[in-house]
């Protein structure tokens, strides 16, 4: 069996732990919570797959805080979100380029046959599961938009 994501989760808590890193070991237990939440609700244990749908939905959320606290003035509280994002990433997989990425929407497009923004729905299905914790799904979006608006 391979290694799970949430074993590695686990390991990392205890060496933040024995580390003293505070900030960490708060981040990786709110990871550690956000999984064990669904596999109590759902009753089954997260592969790694699903595991990474978790931290990416955790990802989104920080983002969009950010964006808010920036609107906001808050300066402070933004760059706590940004530190928690890159304790998160080092759990993800490894992130695409700007050019990998642009060719997999490339790749997509044709592969649905897409012709208009109507049919972005078809391109999201095939590239998300491909592309789901090693890119930001918003700017995946604007680029299939903007492929098929062109």
């Amino acid at each position: 069996m391979t290694d799970l994501l949430t074993d590695r989760l686990k390991e990392e808590m205890k060496a933040a732990m024995k580390g003293g890193n505070k900030a960490r070991l708060g981040v990786i237990r709110l990871m550690l919570a956000a999984v064990k939440q669904i596999e109590v609700d759902e009753r089954i244990t997260l592969d790694n797959e699903r595991t990474i749908a978790v931290l990416d939905k955790m990802l989104k959320q920080r983002r969009e805080s950010i964006r808010q606290f920036t609107d906001g003035n808050r300066m402070d509280l933004a760059e706590i979100e940004e530190a928690e994002i890159l304790v998160i990433q080092d759990f993800m997989p490894q992130a695409l380029s700007e050019a990998d990425c642009d060719a997999m929407v490339s790749e997509a497009v044709a592969e649905s046959g897409a012709e208009s923004v109507k049919d972005m729905g078809k391109v999201m299905a095939l590239l998300k599961a491909k592309m789901q914790g090693r890119a930001d799904m918003s700017i995946v979006s604007q680029k299939i938009k903007a492929a098929l608006a062109g």
